[in-house]
């Protein structure tokens, strides 16, 4: 068992969305699994691992940089490992001897006490009442996709104003996260459907949006919306999954979470536990230049019972490894050999 410590006055409700996630299970929800391999303790000269209680973010917007970095020398004074929790797109790397646990980044710059996390999402199944099952391998592949893919040029300059006015804040330091250069993700994804789409060697199946979730503001459109999103990567063998404004894709996890097989382009992603889970398992991973041969390939190459078998490993790596009460326990089993 790890013994964890970290500031409890700022586990409070309001903090609730911004704490370190194991915190959610450790302090608001006491999930009994996972405080059978973790537990609270009340001083840091106790503790196994020291946590900052909340995202990083927080102590750069409300001007407490001190009070962080004093937390965290008092953890280095006592020899004691030091978790971070950085959320959002873009998240923030600090010049500390710290493990950082972030959504998504560019794998050549991040260190090795960089862990990224999955996009902790609810089981698809509850939101179609389904329940899961493979798919028969098809001749040709065919692949799906909804979402927002716009390829115009007005879509282009709004996407260019957003990057020069985050960027602008960042440099103000009005917002704080790491510089990330221009990558227009709606831009791109259209490009990269529309090949697909071309290529008579793939059937596609796109739903293809202008707008996030088709503008829908009402709980009726919302649910409708969010059903057709399951619903498409439930029908269709492979699921596109690209980056969005960070470099991570929350529709890998989807796609894992209803046992199907993603189709990733690498843009220099690094993901979950990628020491421990062999990712070409589960994915097709390609790059810019040969996405749809990498796709083709695979499909021929592949028998049927592997097919069937690779969709029931994927829905069995989300529900064992990347719900965030087995994340953590798989981080335990990882942290548990270096104390």
């Amino acid at each position: 068992m790890l013994k964890i410590f970290t500031d409890a006055t700022y586990l409070t409700e309001d903090n609730r969305k911004i704490v370190f996630p194991l915190l959610f299970d450790l302090w608001y929800v006491k999930n009994k699994r996972v405080e059978s391999f973790y537990t609270l303790v009340n001083c840091m000269e106790n503790a196994d691992v020291v946590i900052v209680p909340v995202n990083i973010a927080y102590f750069y917007e409300y001007k407490k940089i001190a009070n962080l970095f004093s937390f965290i020398d008092d953890a280095h004074q006592l020899s004691k490992k030091v978790w971070v929790y950085s959320a959002g797109d873009f998240g923030i790397t600090l010049s500390k001897e710290v493990y950082t646990f972030r959504l998504g980044g560019f794998h050549k710059k991040l260190d090795q006490k960089t862990f990224i996390m999955p996009s902790f999402i609810n089981d698809p199944y509850m939101i179609i009442s389904d329940k899961f099952k493979p798919i028969i391998r098809t001749e040709v592949p065919i692949l799906g996709f909804v979402g927002n893919a716009n390829g115009s040029l007005v879509k282009y300059l709004k996407e260019f104003l957003i990057f020069i006015k985050l960027n602008t804040f960042r440099l103000l330091k009005l917002r704080y996260h790491d510089y990330q250069p221009f990558y227009p993700s709606s831009i791109k994804r259209n490009q990269f459907l529309k090949a697909f789409g071309r290529n008579k060697q793939i059937k596609s199946n796109f739903i293809l949006r202008k707008k996030y979730r088709a503008g829908a503001k009402t709980k009726d459109d919302i649910k409708k919306t969010t059903f057709e999103f399951f619903k498409n990567i439930y029908e269709n063998s492979y699921t596109f999954c690209l980056r969005g404004s960070g470099n991570f894709s929350v529709r890998l996890y989807e796609t894992l979470a209803m046992g199907r097989i993603p189709v990733i382009i690498d843009t220099d992603i690094r993901l979950p536990l990628n020491d421990y889970i062999d990712w070409s398992k589960h994915c097709i991973i390609s790059n810019s230049n040969d996405f749809e041969t990498k796709l083709i390939e695979f499909n021929e190459n592949i028998d049927e019972s592997e097919f069937v078998k690779m969709q029931q490993n994927n829905r069995n790596l989300w529900l064992n490894y990347l719900t965030r009460e087995n994340y953590f326990i798989q981080m335990h089993s990882i942290f548990k050999n270096e104390i």
